[in-house]
């Protein structure tokens, strides 16, 4: 047989005492009873907490349910709300596209008009552009042409035969059209056996003027091409020789008494190398004055042309005076004539006038005679209106009557 527990036996010592077997036990049990009651408590809270949150759960489930009820109600909404949207995006995406072919069309209408235009201004512009070309072409063979003549025209002035041609031309061109051909004569042989250019027969018997149309170009020439100053100064003083021993040639040769006038001129054949000669070579043209000789550019020439032609129209009215005071006296005869005859127009005028103040006193008094007969009428029509049973006043209508016509009888009396 097993021995007995013993409850009392000592089992963890504590200080000075210790705990025994029961206590142990029992500490145990309450300790388990404890552990139980803690397990039940620990139970029944998960139960309340389980069942907490199945509300909880249930409740976040409606509110889900809920919020979901309203997100499917919003979602209808905004589908409903996408449809008419993208309905209204529809149409305006019609209407967009519609634009934009409209407007597509229009630039392209547009673009296609000035594509036209600006093709019709390119093509104007070619045209324009071709024919300046052409007329470019023609002034640059103008230009040619005329290069060619001046190198023509210099060869021809360096020459010094074809020079003297060349202003002899220009001086016979002025002189033959500003005066008539008896006037003037080219080449013609004076009594000293000399020839000058051309002398022009002055009116009234008086000498010829001479025109001398040789002019030293070479040494001008020289004073145009030279490089240097030094070379300028020489041909400077040898254009100055050759124009004294010139104007001295003229002095000597064309100036005779009785024959030609006491001066003669030098023709230059251009303004600018008459305007330098009178800006820098005074003493040539003092010693010309000297000589004699006064040196003219074209425009002096034709000036001087002008009065020649003048002094000439001058002495032919001169000479031509006693025909022109025949013409005259024939002139006054024929108008004595004619006031003779529109005087005797102007009685046959005042005659008619008369002749027609006549008919219209006439036409006047046969007037005022028809006025009367026209009045007298009226008043037989009022006198056949009067009664009958009336009869001083038919007798007193009868004599106004007798009166009346006695008065249309008798119209002079009026």
């Amino acid at each position: 047989m097993e021995p007995a527990l013993d409850l009392s036996r000592p089992l963890i010592p504590l200080g000075d005492g210790a705990i025994t077997l029961g206590q142990a036990l029992a500490g145990g049990g309450i300790l388990l009873a404890l552990g139980l009651l803690a397990l039940v408590i620990a139970a029944m809270r998960a139960a309340n907490h389980r069942a907490m949150l199945l509300e909880e759960s249930r409740r976040q489930t409606a509110e889900a349910e809920a919020r979901m009820a309203e997100i499917l109600k919003a979602q209808s909404e905004m589908q409903g709300r996408m449809a008419s949207m993208a309905e209204i995006f529809g149409s305006r995406q019609a209407e967009l596209n519609q634009s934009i072919h409209q407007r597509f069309d229009s630039m392209t209408n547009r673009l296609g008009q000035s594509l036209t235009e600006h093709q019709k201004s390119t093509h104007e512009n070619l045209s324009k552009l071709q024919e300046r070309l052409v007329a470019i072409d023609t002034a640059q063979s103008n230009i040619q042409q005329l290069a060619g003549q001046v190198v023509e025209l210099q060869s021809i002035l360096s020459n010094k035969q074809t020079r003297g041609a060349f202003g002899q031309g220009r001086m016979e061109a002025i002189v033959s059209d500003g005066l008539p051909p008896d006037a003037y004569e080219f080449q013609a042989t004076l009594t000293n056996g000399n020839r000058p250019d051309c002398i022009i027969r002055m009116p009234n018997g008086a000498p010829g003027l001479v025109i001398d149309a040789k002019f030293p170009l070479e040494a001008w020439n020289a004073i145009r091409k030279a490089e240097d100053p030094a070379q300028a100064t020489e041909a400077a003083r040898q254009f100055r020789r050759d124009m004294d021993v010139h104007i001295k040639a003229i002095s000597e040769k064309y100036l005779i008494a009785g024959e030609t006038q006491d001066t003669a001129f030098l023709f230059v054949p251009s303004e600018s190398i008459f305007a330098d000669i009178h800006e820098h070579h005074e003493g040539i043209i003092q010693k010309a004055h000297k000589a004699r000789v006064v040196i003219v550019s074209p425009s002096l020439l034709m000036l001087s042309i002008q009065v020649v032609q003048a002094l000439l129209k001058d002495a032919r009215m001169r000479e031509q005076a006693h025909l022109i005071q025949a013409e005259v006296l024939r002139l006054m005869e024929d108008v004595t004539r004619l006031d003779e005859r529109v005087r005797k127009l102007q009685s046959h005028f005042g005659q008619a006038q008369k002749d027609i103040d006549d008919i219209l006193v006439s036409s006047s008094k046969v007037t005022r005679r028809g006025q009367k007969i026209e009045s007298l009428e009226f008043a037989a029509e009022k006198t056949t209106e009067a009664p009958a049973a009336d009869k001083p006043a038919d007798k007193s209508a009868e004599s106004k009557t007798g009166q009346l016509r006695l008065r249309v009888v008798d119209p002079e009396e009026e």
